[in-house]
């Protein structure tokens, strides 16, 4: 029996050394929450702020533009599965990010295009991909995405989670949405659950 617990807690340790973590943001997170968690390989996509002033800033804080946070996401996925690059394949795809702390009519310094590295190589790779991008032409203007340090994530209020999910025919889902939703299927179909 012993050598079995042994072996279940050997097996759990990897899966938890296996997974890593990447925080987007990318406009309202309700949107970019919907897109990630159709991901092959991301086993959690949670709804919160990063970047701010205060601790546990709440929804009304962080909409006042007042507290520094943007609205993210925190990913976690499985780097064997889908790499941190993949990731910012499809972050760079499903939002505009040539518009300064802006996307549609979502704007504030909340709504910014923002990378939260948790490592050395996550900014490397985001710095890198930005400027491919840029040298590419991809995006008619710069990108101006912020490639910043993560220090902490404070997650959202529970009725943020999960949204488009759990909200699909509210006429913000079904508006803005569900647009961006048939864009990212069609252009990652193959990455999709």
């Amino acid at each position: 029996m012993k050598t079995i617990l042994t072996a279940i807690t050997i097996i759990i340790a990897m899966t938890i050394q296996a997974q890593e973590t990447a925080t987007f943001g990318g406009g309202c997170f309700w949107c970019t929450e919907a897109v990630f968690s159709q991901l092959k390989g991301v086993s959690k996509v949670e709804s919160g702020y990063s970047g701010g002033e205060i601790k546990n800033p709440s929804y009304k804080d962080v909409c006042s533009g007042l507290t520094g946070h943007a609205e993210v996401i925190q990913i976690t996925f499985d780097p064997e599965i889908i790499s941190f690059t993949d990731l910012l394949e499809v972050f760079f795809a499903t939002h505009d990010p040539t518009t300064l702390n802006r996307q549609g009519a979502d704007v504030g310094t909340q709504y910014r295009s923002v990378v939260f590295y948790h490592n050395e190589k996550q900014k490397e790779t985001s710095e890198l991909v930005i400027k491919s991008l840029d040298a590419e032409h991809i995006f008619a203007r710069a990108i101006v995405t912020e490639v910043s340090p993560f220090s902490v994530f404070y997650p959202a209020e529970d009725y943020h989670q999960d949204y488009f999910a759990n909200n699909s025919n509210q006429p913000y889902c079904r508006a803005v949405i569900v647009p961006k939703m048939d864009k990212f299927k069609k252009l990652f179909k193959e990455k999709i659950k």
